[in-house]
């Protein structure tokens, strides 16, 4: 795909603007492509809906908001019910699984699905959440390369917390990496 266009949604506080951060950051600076990134959110601080969508790009972009998300990051339920119609038709979901229940799932798009939560509480931090999220949808999708978003991770996080971050980013790329080892296994 020349243009990808992506939808990261979930709450306050689950850091999905940081998500959308790194995705362009990866993007535009370790990976020689384009991106935008437009956020939204609601007057509360923490706990209110809120988004990052993200265009990358081999060539230049005219025009930076999307239309119809090729790959949709989902992280509560309220962020599933609200965006996940706008999902484009062979679209990938990606939700977090223990805070997600997928309904009427559309049979023309892929859905992964992640306990990224358990896996940042086994990490030492349930907030590296979404750092498990951005090493399993790169895994999953290859937007861009491992290590070019492994290096916006790393320089995206606070000082300090890079390396709790990094072994987060590693254990979701890891879980995508097992996933489609076992659906080659049962292809086969």
């Amino acid at each position: 795909m020349t243009r990808t266009e992506i939808k990261i949604g979930g709450f306050g506080g689950q850091g999905v603007i940081l998500s959308g951060y790194i995705i362009g950051r990866a993007a535009s600076i370790y990976d020689n492509k384009f991106a935008t990134m437009i956020q939204a959110f609601g007057p509360e601080a923490r706990g209110s809906a809120c988004s990052a969508q993200v265009i990358v790009s081999a060539n230049e972009i005219t025009y930076p908001y999307i239309t119809t998300p090729q790959i949709m990051v989902l992280m509560s339920q309220e962020a599933y019910t609200k965006f996940s119609p706008e999902l484009a038709p062979g679209g990938i979901l990606i939700t977090e699984s223990e805070l997600v229940v997928p309904h009427n799932l559309r049979k023309d798009i892929k859905h992964y699905s992640i306990p990224a939560t358990r896996i940042a509480e086994e990490l030492g931090k349930r907030m590296v959440l979404n750092i498990v999220m951005m090493g399993f949808t790169t895994g999953v999708t290859g937007f861009c390369t491992h290590d070019a978003v492994k290096q916006a991770v790393k320089v995206s996080v606070p000082k300090g917390t890079d390396e709790l971050n990094l072994k987060a980013f590693e254990a979701g790329f890891e879980y995508a990496s097992k996933m489609a080892k076992t659906e080659e296994e049962v292809v086969a």
